[in-house]
């Protein structure tokens, strides 16, 4: 029989480890609730969030009015989200009112993201499709333990978004685990409708995410509107992997080449009271929708015209505009050829040659600011805005293909590091051209060789532009619906923003092809000094010799020296003899030398000396991805194995770089296409 004391002592143990338990429970709880009351201490702002005032209230803004903008915002301090018992995750409930708040004139894109991340502030993280939440090195690593809500209002191929109003459910990745189209579930009689809710139309909308048993539920309604009964996601997720102890919880959002601003009016959140958003005030909240242009009132005709007159006049006036639009089309027929077939996808971006003529106040020379591949680039003004326009001329020898090549490769593309095709323009009597937004900076051969000693590129200022453009070719090779070959990478098709962000443009040579088919090209095509070795020989182009051109790009922009330059000897070659000296670091920049620039290491110069060494192996399948080479240039320090495959092919290198006789004797042979 049990004692009287026995039962005292494990009675007293129970009570003990109860109370302790509610001590653990409690301490490792959070709670908190945001009435448009934002301020710095409740809420920490990272890029370009800021906190608003609207009508009295403070609002939570991440994105502005800008291209590429991001935003990112969380809770002051990291919350629990593990047990301190176990491995698993705390449960929790949020709530939070948004606005994803239209620009007048402008489109809107991208979107915003409910996330707990493992670290605040914005490194690591780009605009446009990324959402301020991943890019493209470290999207879908697992070791991001991020776990994010996704309010998406432009549909991505790469992600496999399933069309341009969607929430989605992220983990490490923004190929999301579940997603559905944004609106709500209403109950009827004998069943369910769905209604769909426009994301970006400046409406108010409740959201309320829970998660519990490892379940996570998503809705949404109107601001003001009752829960709905039916979440709008249900997904079991385990993220016991996913949550560390303790994390940051908060907001992210972006905008790309399109723009709108992602507002968060009020928040709430706890690990214990799942009616936490019923806490939030719904009512005199500040709106965003823009008004509704005013509509004019049409009169009615002068009483006492007859039936007949009305009728006459209503005919006589449709005759007319049958003939004159007739005659309009004729003549644009006329000037700008008929339409074709590869014309009715990018008609929208299609801007007619009297607003061109007038921008460039009629190509005036005055307005030239540089040559494009085969044509002349001048600057101009279209609606307000600065552009740079390209005009092709018809007897160019690739004129029309390098210019159905720009439009069909440019014209969808949208990352921060390509060049954006603004519109284009084909005019049978004149010229083919192509719009782009203009480049306050201009190109990046400029800045390097043409600069005076009082405005030498900084070395800080070099890397960021190599990463730049390395991840814009990322972005073409592995990122896209297809992939691009852009084929003509040098330093003069890289531009530079008022900003110095520098992008890849002049796609006048790029092909298309689908991921893991083989590129059908025949012949050699590039710059001399920019070419694959292989390039001669085959005439095929791959990403490899994409990649051997940003090689020599890296080598360019450190030494400072052309690709080929008279009297010296090919830059890779002088480049790869030095390093087989041991006399590596003579290659920099003399003039970044003589400045006393001291914002580089000589370690930091070596690194990207060998990266860029490396890009320009005469063995195409030596060379790295640009996958990789970000990396890298993030920095990552390279691979043993490539150092190794580098070394060793410094003893056996024997001046593999095609030089000016390579090009000519390759004429004889094959079409070279080298500008």
């Amino acid at each position: 029989m049990i004692s009287f004391a026995t039962i005292t002592t494990i009675m007293s143990s129970l009570l003990i480890y109860l109370f302790l338990l509610r001590i653990t429970l409690v301490s490792s709880s959070t709670e908190f609730v945001y009435n448009t009351n934002f301020n710095s201490t409740n809420i920490n702002l990272y890029a370009n969030a800021t906190i608003d005032d609207h009508s009295h209230s403070s609002i939570l803004t991440l994105t502005n009015h800008a291209s590429f903008s991001i935003g990112r915002a969380f809770y002051p301090s990291k919350i629990p989200t593990k047990s301190s018992f176990s491995s698993n995750p705390l449960p929790f409930s949020t709530s939070f009112i948004f606005s994803i708040a239209p620009f007048k004139h402008l489109l809107p894109g991208h979107g915003f993201v409910f996330l707990f991340s493992p670290f605040e502030g914005a490194n690591g993280v780009s605009s446009a499709q990324h959402l301020g939440l991943f890019n493209l090195t470290n999207n879908g690593n697992p070791k991001n333990h991020v776990f994010g809500i996704e309010f998406d209002v432009f549909k991505n191929q790469e992600f496999n978004d399933i069309n341009d109003n969607h929430v989605g459910l992220d983990v490490n990745s923004l190929t999301s685990l579940a997603s559905h189209d944004a609106g709500f579930w209403v109950s009827g009689k004998h069943d369910e409708k769905f209604k769909e809710l426009k994301l970006n139309n400046g409406e108010n909308y409740q959201v309320w995410i829970e998660y519990s048993d490892s379940r996570v539920n998503v809705a949404m309604a109107i601001a003001g509107k009752r829960r709905p009964n039916r979440p709008l996601i249900s997904e079991l997720v385990n993220l016991s992997d996913v949550f560390l102890d303790e994390m940051f919880v908060g907001f992210c959002g972006a905008t790309g080449q399109l723009v709108e601003s992602h507002k968060i009016l009020a928040w709430s959140f706890s690990n214990s009271n799942f009616s936490i958003g019923d806490a939030l005030v719904t009512t005199n909240l500040p709106s965003f929708v823009l008004p509704k242009e005013p509509v004019l009132k049409s009169r009615g005709f002068v009483s006492g015209i007859s039936f007949g007159i009305f009728i006459f006049v209503i005919g006589s006036a449709a005759m007319v505009f049958v003939v004159l639009l007739k005659r309009k089309r004729s003549k644009r027929m006329e000037e700008e050829g008929d339409i074709e077939d590869w014309e009715l996808e990018y008609w929208p971006h299609r801007i007619s040659y009297e607003d061109i003529y007038a921008a460039t106040k009629g190509f005036s020379e005055q307005n030239i600011i540089g040559f494009g591949g085969n044509g002349k680039v001048y600057k101009g003004i279209l609606q307000g805005v600065e552009v740079a326009v390209k005009r092709i001329p018809y007897d160019s020898e690739y004129g029309m293909r390098e210019f159905l090549s720009e439009i069909s490769s440019l014209g969808r593309l949208k990352h921060r590091n390509v060049v954006p095709l603004r519109g284009w323009c084909k005019k049978e009597r004149g010229s083919l051209i192509l719009i782009y937004d203009y480049m306050e900076n201009g190109s990046l051969d400029k800045i390097i060789f043409d600069s005076d000693e009082n405005s030498i590129f900084h070395w800080k200022n070099r890397i960021k532009v190599l990463k730049d453009v390395a991840m814009g070719i990322l972005y073409l090779h592995e990122s896209w619906e297809v992939k691009v070959l852009h084929r003509d990478i040098k330093a003069s098709n890289v531009l530079l923003d008022k900003d110095m962000n520098a992008r890849l443009g002049d796609f006048g040579l790029a092909r298309m092809h689908h991921h893991e088919q083989i590129p059908n090209t025949s012949r050699v095509i590039g710059t001399v000094g920019y070419m694959a070795p292989e390039l001669l020989r085959t005439g095929r182009a791959s990403t490899q010799t994409d990649v051997f051109s940003f090689g020599v790009l890296v080598l360019e922009v450190v030494c400072g020296r052309r690709p080929i330059e008279e009297n010296k000897p090919a830059l890779v070659g002088w480049v790869w003899r030095l390093m087989e000296r041991g006399q590596l670091c003579c290659a920099l920049d003399e003039r970044l030398k003589m400045r006393g620039d001291e914002d580089y290491s000589i370690d930091e110069v070596e690194r990207v000396l060998h990266l860029g060494l490396l890009c320009t192996h005469y063995d195409p399948q030596v060379r790295p991805s640009m996958r990789q080479v970000v990396k890298v240039l993030e920095g990552e320090s390279l691979e043993i194995s490539l150092v190794d495959k580098i070394n060793s092919a410094a003893d056996g290198y024997s001046g593999v770089h095609p030089t000016i006789e390579d090009i000519s004797q390759c004429s004889f042979t094959t079409q070279c296409e080298g500008r």
